[in-house]
């Protein structure tokens, strides 16, 4: 089913947190790694703090009126390579369950994309978990190329 969902982007304040955490948790993988509760852990708080603070982070949600639909986080990299350049890495994409489907992601990815061109990046990347392969077609609609392998390490 269709909505009418009309976005707004916009930088996300401390007043968001709690719908944005909710979002985070509200999937498969999510439910594994995040704590959605009420009031919400101490370390969500700090961490927007944090990102708030740091001029190379961005903490982006969309919104339908006064609900938010969507949200990323863009961060800003120098690197020695590339001749000294920037790349920007988008992290933490999500839609809202009810409005999936609507374009809300794309939306926040390719406003995402003319941010990084804004700061002068040479690149913007992203990671996508293995276990989502819906994901990796999106971004790959969108015009990203799976073209490193990844690789982590959780402590």
């Amino acid at each position: 089913m269709k909505l009418n969902i009309h976005v707004t982007i916009r930088e996300a304040t401390e007043g968001d947190l709690e719908q944005m955490v909710h979002m985070l948790a509200d999937d498969v993988l999510g439910r594994k790694r995040e704590r959605y509760e009420k009031p919400l852990p101490v370390s969500y708080v700090r961490a927007f703090k944090e990102i708030k603070k740091d001029k190379n982070n961005e903490l982006i949600v969309a919104c339908n009126g006064e609900e938010i639909v969507g949200m990323l986080q863009v961060t800003f990299t120098p690197y020695l390579t590339y001749q000294g350049s920037w790349r920007a890495t988008i992290e933490g994409v999500r839609t809202h369950s009810a409005a999936r489907g609507q374009g809300i992601g794309s939306q926040l990815v390719c406003w995402a994309i003319e941010r990084a061109k804004e700061r002068g990046c040479h690149l913007i990347q992203l990671t996508t978990d293995k276990q989502r392969p819906d994901a990796l077609r999106f971004y790959e609609q969108l015009g990203f190329k799976a073209s490193h392998e990844g690789l982590k390490m959780h402590f």
